[in-house]
């Protein structure tokens, strides 16, 4: 099978450690690429499309290989058995299999195997087809409303500034958790004739190739081998750094191929040591802006000083969640045995730019402006999980940060980076939506939705200019590009780029929970597999950027309103618990969700306050965005209608019962995700000061008896009171149990009990996993920690025994495979077909053509040898407590006349790291019925 294209970038962004089997890393190269793959023994066993199980002395691994190589993008890809993960795999040299170790992974049935990045699966062909779930003319492409205004101020406009630009190169560092040591290296543009110190733009690329040969290969080594040449990345981003040049900024992008060919090895996909690398390079232009510049790189000195209390830190893909690392990082210190730069914090972020970003932790900094550009045909980062850069930080802090959401249709996740856009680039480059198989009428090259590479670079460049208008410059005129006011940059222009925020001078008003009460429509789960509960219907085509979920099947405390109607005229009531405030707000802002390709959804908007007066504040109409079952379009437009109604009408603002929102248009879908009071302008943001918190690992013995209890570390440091939702795995079932915890003041750990149960029967080790995500007035550094019970009984010993290994065609040949004591886990191997020397060999005509076909996923036609039959094995599983299992193969009654033929298997065991047991060889014999 192919994989999908649309996931070829996306599936080689690899971590090794994965939330549900921390700790079980396969030993790799550089970059995550194995220099080759466990020597299989004559164990290798496939449980069809693509899976394997192969077996080594040191214990099994589960294995998927794609025909097609397998890219190096920044999406976390996993195994799932149904909606349980297995953990990340890790990339073979070839690129193009995928390896996960076994140890205490619990597999479930074949059916259920899957590969899974960005939201979408990568052994499965996906259909393309368009949004079926429409409110008007749902179909592969919506014709887009009339453009918005322009707005006044530009900011891709260049300024009056000529530049200069250069590269340094300084000592390489060492950071915690990676072996070799990480360059120091940046490509700065300045501005030529910029008096005074200026503001400071710092770029960070994603997660990329590192090395690449003149014959076209590219690899994810680190250090590079001979010959090869480091991947530059870092140049990717020159357009957007001169166009702020020109405006009087001075700009550094830097080089962080050393960490992405060594964060396989991090638990938090390398978001820690991305933030170690950029504030060790501000720490250097600290210096460089006063006592050290004499000692500056050249290129540093042709520079205007930099103003280290005016910077911007802009990220792509793995780099957007380093540089929002970076950001808490710079307010609430990590704990130095985690960092890379342990000293003082001598610079201001003012904001951050986050490109296509990744959120493994979704803990977005709640205090330091934030504008995260969404790419719609993203095909790396696709299920747009950046979202939650502006979702997360709902109610977690003052709320005085504008947090921007900034939608570009058609734009790829590769093309920002010229150095990873084909035709720009020096390094091999491709493009992350690749679709040549299965043409995407919304994606595809071509078509009139999809940009071309410099028109998304202008795009790109632009917006990032209008976040450092806003942000550092405190240039309020520019904040409606930002802010949802459905204005453009017509420098941005064909680029139909939208936007929606939350934070800034908006006030709660009506956000969902299971308090509010619907009439017309209900509250519903973010992230929940049920139906019922969950937002999205089953016959949505497609994702939500706002729905996407962390380690879990089910996540409390993330809700929305689904609103269903069928007839215009329908009426729906949001009532929150307690009446809102939406005093001092000049219009209502509502982001609501609509199906894509869907045009023309048209609601009236009413409130009530709690005196029961009611006033009619006006109508709005959402549009879809263009969108097929290969993007995640299912994401909120921003709507006003202004207040002055309900002020007419004598109504107690300070105390709203009742949102109501009356269907105009026929029947249709819509979610709303809130609601807020709105007015112009774009406040001072002071950071509170929070508590932080960061979870540690502790690795215990298990022991022989007993039950011991230990404490998970968990690190508080800073001030104040607040609370966080600590989610616990239950180590044998991976469902996760969500508890509030309360941060108290001078509080530096959590109580986090975990009882380790000791025995001498066997298993794997045990790994006890917490989360953490910051709820109210609170800040999360590591997010995932627990206690890991290593096993140290013996691996029991394994006998073969025939149950019926003589039969009548028509009966099953069975063996009995018995353990010498039972286990704390099951104990899952199987046989492998044998060829039979000398004889006649049992065919695949021979067996029950049901069987067969669940076991190899083949037509028992032609007719040949059970031991031709490529990936034939036959699995095993003796559950946990229990001392055997049974296989069997089920012959049928052909009534053709033949010899006495033979089936010859071979025990695969169960793998022992103290090394191979013995593998039995089994015959089992067939004779015609009559």
């Amino acid at each position: 099978m192919r994989l999908p294209r649309l996931m070829m970038a996306a599936a080689a962004a690899l971590c090794a450690m994965a939330v549900g089997s921390p700790g079980q890393a396969y030993a790799q190269q550089p970059g995550g690429l194995i220099s080759s793959p466990p020597r299989p023994v004559d164990l290798d066993g496939r449980l069809g499309a693509g899976w394997r199980i192969t077996g080594a002395d040191g214990g099994k691994e589960l294995s998927w290989r794609s025909s097609d190589p397998l890219p190096m993008g920044d999406a976390a890809v996993e195994f799932y058995a149904g909606d349980r993960s297995l953990g990340r795999p890790v990339a073979d040299k070839d690129r193009h299999t995928l390896r996960l170790p076994l140890d205490g992974v619990r597999l479930g049935s074949a059916e259920e195997l899957q590969v899974r990045a960005g939201g979408h699966r990568l052994d499965k062909d996906e259909p393309v087809t368009g949004s079926q779930s429409g409110n008007r003319r749902p179909g592969a492409t919506v014709t887009p409303a009339a453009r918005p205004p322009a707005n006044p101020v530009d900011p891709g406009r260049p300024g009056s500034y000529r530049t200069v630009a250069g590269e340094y190169k300084l000592k390489s560092v060492r950071l915690p958790g990676f072996s070799a040591p990480v360059e120091m290296r940046a490509v700065v543009v300045a501005p030529i004739g910029a008096t005074g110190h200026r503001p400071l733009a710092l770029f960070l690329h994603g997660r990329h190739y590192t090395c690449f040969n003149s014959g076209g290969e590219a690899t994810g080594d680190w250090p590079c081998r001979s010959g090869w040449k480091a991947v530059p990345s870092y140049r990717g981003y020159l357009r957007d750094q001169k166009l702020l040049a020109s405006q009087g900024y001075v700009t550094v992008s830097v080089s962080a191929n050393g960490i992405n060919g060594q964060d396989y090895a991090a638990e938090d996909g390398g978001a820690q040591a991305r933030s170690s690398l950029v504030r060790l390079h501000l720490a250097r232009w600290a210096s460089w802006a006063g006592a050290g510049r004499a000692s500056a790189p050249a290129i540093v000195r042709s520079a205007p000083p930099a103003d280290l209390s005016r910077v911007l830190l802009v990220g792509h893909s793995r780099g957007g969640e380093g540089v929002n690392r970076a950001a808490l990082d710079s307010l609430y210190a990590p704990p130095s045995d985690q960092d890379g730069y342990h000293g003082p914090t001598r610079w201001k972020i003012r904001g951050t730019v986050l490109i296509g970003p990744t959120i493994f932790g979704q803990n977005p900094v709640p205090d330091v402006p934030s504008m995260t550009i969404l790419p719609g045909c993203d095909g790396d980062v696709s299920d747009l999980q950046g979202e939650l850069y502006v979702d997360g930080t709902r109610g977690v802090s003052r709320g005085a940060a504008l947090h921007s959401a900034v939608y570009v249709v058609g734009a790829n996740h590769n093309f920002f980076n010229s150095e990873w856009t084909p035709g720009q680039a020096k390094a091999p480059a491709e493009d992350d939506f690749w679709s040549d198989d299965q043409p995407d009428p919304v994606c595809s090259p071509g078509t009139a939705t999809r940009l071309t590479a410099v028109r998304q670079q202008a795009a790109g460049a632009t917006y990032i200019a209008a976040a450092a208008r806003v942000f550092v410059g405190a240039d309020d005129r520019v904040r409606p590009l930002l802010d949802g006011s459905n204005v453009r940059a017509a420098s941005a222009d064909p680029a139909r780029v939208l936007t929606h925020a939350v934070g800034a001078r908006r006030t709660p008003a009506f956000l969902p929970d299971p308090s509010v009460k619907v009439d017309g429509g209900r509250v519903c789960a973010q992230v929940d597999i049920d139906a019922a509960a969950g937002c999205l219907p089953t016959d949505a085509h497609g994702t939500s950027p706002h729905f996407t979920p962390w380690a879990m099947s089910k996540e409390p405390g993330r809700y929305a309103v689904a609103l269903n109607w069928s007839a215009a005229g329908s009426p729906m009531r949001v009532r929150p618990a307690h009446p809102v405030s939406v005093a001092g707000a000049d219009a209502l802002a509502l982001r609501v969700i609509v199906p894509p390709n869907t045009s023309g959804t048209r609601l009236d908007i009413a409130v009530t306050d709690a005196n029961g007066r009611r006033a009619d504040l006006g109508q709005i109409r959402v549009d879809g965005l263009p969108g097929t079952d290969r993007t995640s379009s299912y994401w909120a437009r921003e709507v006003r209608v202004p207040l002055a109604a309900a002020t007419r009408a004598g109504l107690d603002l300070k105390r709203v019962a009742s949102l109501e929102l009356t269907s105009r248009s026929g029947a249709g879908r819509a979610w709303l995700m809130d609601s807020w009071g709105w007015r112009p302008g774009t406040p001072a943001v002071r950071a509170a000061a929070l508590p932080r918190v960061d979870l540690g690992r502790l690795t215990v013995k298990e022991g022989d008896s007993g039950s011991r209890t230990y404490r998970m570390p968990v690190r508080v440091s800073g001030h104040g009171e607040g609370r966080v939702r600590l989610f616990v795995a239950d180590p044998v079932t991976d469902e996760f149990k969500d508890s509030i915890v309360t941060v108290r003041p001078g509080s530096r750990t959590i109580d986090v009990p975990v009882e380790v149960r000791g025995n001498t029967r066997f298993n794997y080790d045990v790994s006890h996993n917490v989360l953490v995500k910051a709820l109210r007035d609170t800040v999360v550094g590591s997010y995932e920690g627990g206690v890991t019970a290593e096993n140290d009984d013996p691996m029991p010993t394994t006998t073969v025994t025939p149950v019926a290994d003589k039969v009548v065609e028509g009966q099953s040949l069975t063996w009995r495979v018995s353990l010498s004591a039972a286990a704390d886990t099951d104990m899952q191997s199987g046989f492998l077909v044998l060829p039979v020397p000398g004889g006649h060999e049992l065919s695949s005509t021979d067996v029950d053509p049901t069987w067969f076909q669940e076991n190899t996923g083949e037509s028992p036609q032609p007719s040949r040898a059970l031991s031709k039959v490529e990936g034939l094995y036959l699995p095993v599983t003796i559950p946990a407590g229990q001392l055997s299992a049974e296989v069997k193969v089920p012959t049928v009654a052909d009534g053709v006349a033949e010899p006495e033929e033979s089936l010859r298997l071979q025990w695969t065991d169960f793998g022992d790291s103290d090394g191979p047991q013995t593998r039995p060889v089994v015959t089992g014999t067939v004779r015609d019925a009559s």
